[in-house]
């Protein structure tokens, strides 16, 4: 399975989950665990997501959120799962 990490931060504002989780559906990206918290105004969000069905390669994944960070004004960085384990072993 070919996992990644994607970190979603920024001002706190109604419907950020539901847009994130609509366009990964869109591309058939699996939603596989997510935690979400606001501290102070701020909406953070971490979302381990399964790209095995992704009807597309990680950079046009990445390109394809852009949209979502432009409508939403949010930081979004996906990084894969693998890199992200080996970084943390060191």
């Amino acid at each position: 399975m070919t996992k990644a990490l994607i970190s979603v931060t920024g001002l706190d504002t109604t419907g950020i989950i539901a847009r994130v989780a609509t366009r990964l559906y869109e591309m058939n990206i699996n939603i596989l665990d997510i935690t979400q918290t606001i501290l102070q105004g701020y909406f953070t969000m971490m979302m381990v997501v399964d790209l095995d069905g992704a009807n597309m390669e990680f950079a046009q994944i990445d390109e394809a959120l852009q949209s979502v960070r432009d409508e939403l004004g949010m930081e979004i960085h996906m990084q894969r799962m693998d890199i992200f384990d080996a970084m943390h072993r060191i």
